[in-house]
């Protein structure tokens, strides 16, 4: 039937009953209660109705609203009835500022007290409903300023960032926490590990807490989460989220009642936050945990998707780099679709690997996990690959350099132009996207276009991409602008469409045990897919002033010639045969920055000297073979 870490009776039973449908029967004091193993996966042995539900609060080490009194974070606990009988289990935390505003899933789920009593009667996402009766506490955590919790959010500072290290101290004995009576309440039914997860904002804060290196925190699933901060609002200098957005965001997640009350707080965030620069400042080093991973003993399995225009790729990958450097247990997903879920992208085989993650390194359960593909990469529209490392092994950086264009576009190759050229366009702060990027073929004013011949064979490309340009400028201060295009027909999943690559159905199917009040079950969700003539593939910016250092600016001397090199978005993706490798220059790129540069710089580019550096799949070679 199963192998039980620790035989018992009642526990055999229970599984018996599961497998017919039946609800597992109390676990009796005699009955040592304990986990049960089969086909490599804890099994839901223990109830959900009947779980043990708690609202506890401590004391954290820290006053965000600084009114002379140490914030309190509270947190919802739920836990299987047996550990009030000798249970130990593991715990499985999603810390997040959303559960009071904008709730969480695709659905949209809020925290809810549906009773009054002060204990939640609806729990957001599916983690307590499959997790708990396989052996698991759950905890839900309000962030700091949200919620249940006093203080006011400080958007990815210290503040923000210890809130969960409150609750893994409480875990494991160094803190205190108290019920809403006051009375201190331990936790003396937990095993010592830890395990956080969560989305976006929710995502940041795993990661958050693990750079801290905190002890009992033993792995983190970070999903899109920003890992730097900066790049969450600037790129290059460049501002990206501007109108003091860092400031904007804090205000969305406070409570409403408590917004008025918080606005001090909010108000000194935007006078701090660089608007009228975009420089690195010391504003943004609490908000980076990339530098931080060196202090991480948690493991992880990270997930994000190629085309994320909210939390973009370059997120995962710094911090993907940064784990590898650290020999960090690791693994990673990577999806075709935006700012989307797994659980809504490839719901079966994220809850199994999700469930079998957790077994692996809360409860020690031997299922091979760690043996398998690091990385697990999807292609098209539900069609995904394994591969043992990302970048892809065998991929190598490779210089494909800008050519002249006699009428049209100019060209890409493998080798720079044999004389001397250039090409020359004029800023221009209105140009659109598609303005930048529809009809490569033809001359424009404001962008330079370069096409490589058809390719005669697939061309992979995975990593980060940089441009290297050698230019000169009319004016002392402008922005670039680059952007890899696959210009070619094809089937793709439609990202920025409404869904970003998923479409929600009225079917739903359940993911684990029910109560009168909360059930496991969620809508199903389908890939929206396109036809198009073309596909951005990735993108980058820079400010001019910035090309030594984000954090000082240089002006430019007028007519002076100057390196500039900026990274793009990570990408993994392949162009087809017959498809057309496209690179697009410009400097100013409203539909990704909300910073336009004023100046209508008149821009010349030394084209001998500039060019694409592609991390492809094979190298030179590879792309030989491609005919480039």
């Amino acid at each position: 039937m199963g192998t039980p870490l620790r035989a018992g009776a009642a526990v055999l039973s229970a599984v018996l009953l599961a497998a017919l449908g039946a609800a597992p029967r109390a676990v009796a004091a005699s009955d040592a209660p304990a986990i049960v193993v089969q086909d490599g996966v804890t099994q839901p042995v223990f109830g959900y109705a009947d779980a043990i539900r708690e609202r506890l609060f401590i004391d954290s080490t820290f006053d965000s609203d600084n009114d002379g009194l140490r914030d309190i974070i509270a947190f919802d606990l739920m836990r299987p009835a047996a550990t009030a009988n000798g249970l130990k289990v593991p715990v499985i935390m999603d810390a997040s500022p959303y559960y009071s505003t904008v709730c969480r899933g695709n659905e949209s789920e809020c925290k809810a007290d549906l009773d009054g009593d002060g204990l939640l009667d609806r729990w957001p996402l599916f983690y307590d409903n499959y997790f708990v009766p396989r052996g698991y506490a759950v905890i839900l955590l309000d962030m700091v300023g949200t919620n249940n919790s006093t203080g006011c959010p400080t958007t990815n500072a210290n503040q923000d960032n210890l809130s969960a290290k409150q609750a893994i101290n409480w875990l494991n004995g160094r803190a205190t926490a108290r019920n809403a009576a006051g009375q201190v309440v331990t936790a003396d039914w937990h095993n010592g590990k830890s395990g956080m997860i969560g989305k976006s904002y929710d995502g940041s804060l795993a990661m958050a807490t693990a750079v801290t290196g905190v002890k009992g925190l033993t792995t983190v699933v970070p999903i899109s989460g920003p890992t730097e901060y900066y790049d969450y609002v600037r790129s290059n200098g460049v501002v990206t989220r501007g109108n003091s957005y860092v400031a904007s965001l804090a205000n969305t997640v406070t409570n409403p009642e408590r917004r008025d009350y918080c606005k001090p707080v909010r108000d000194a965030m935007a006078a701090a936050d660089g608007d009228e620069h975009g420089d690195y400042t010391a504003f943004w080093n609490e908000r980076s945990y990339v530098k931080k991973v060196p202090n991480m003993t948690a493991s992880v399995l990270l997930y994000h998707g190629l085309n994320d225009d909210n939390v973009r790729p370059d997120h995962f990958s710094k911090f993907w780099y940064a784990l590898a450097e650290n020999n960090i247990p690791r693994k990673l997903w990577l999806s075709q679709e935006g700012h989307v879920d797994p659980f809504d992208s490839r719901r079966a085989v994220w809850v199994s690997t999700l469930h079998r993650w957790f077994d692996f390194w809360l409860h020690g359960v031997a299922n091979g996990i760690m043996d398998e593909p690091r990385v697990d990469l999807e292609r098209a529209a539900d069609v995904w690959e394994t591969h043992a490392d990302w970048p892809i092994p065998g991929k190598a950086d490779t210089e494909v350099f800008l050519q002249p264009g006699t009428t049209g576009a100019g060209g890409l190759k493998l080798v720079p132009t044999a004389k001397p050229a250039t090409g020359a366009f004029q800023d221009s702060r209105t140009q659109s996207q598609n303005t930048m990027i529809l009809n490569p073929d033809t001359v424009q004013p404001n962008r330079l276009a370069f096409l490589s011949a058809p390719l005669t064979a697939p061309l992979h490309i995975s990593g980060t991409p940089t441009v290297q340009l050698r230019a000169s400028a009319d004016q002392t201060d402008t922005n670039f602008g680059a952007i890899l295009v696959d210009y070619g027909t094809d089937e793709r999943v439609a990202h920025r469409a409404s869904g970003e690559g998923i479409i929600t159905l009225t079917t739903e199917d359940c993911w684990g045990l029910n109560s009168p009040t909360d059930d496991g079950c969620y809508k199903q969700t389908a890939k929206r897919v396109a036809t198009a003539d073309y596909e951005l593939v990735t993108k980058g910016i820079m400010d001019a002033q910035n090309r030594q250092s984000i954090r000082t600016a240089v002006p430019l001397v007028v007519g002076e010639s100057y390196n500039f090199t900026f990274p793009l978005l990570p990408e993994d993706y392949v162009f087809k045969p017959g498809h057309r490798i496209g690179v697009i220059i410009v400097a100013s790129y409203p539909q990704y920055s909300s910073q336009a540069d004023t100046t209508a710089a008149n821009i010349t580019v030394a084209l001998k000297s500039s060019k694409i550096v592609l991390p492809v799949v094979g190298g030179t070679t590879a792309a030989h073979a491609a005919g480039l």
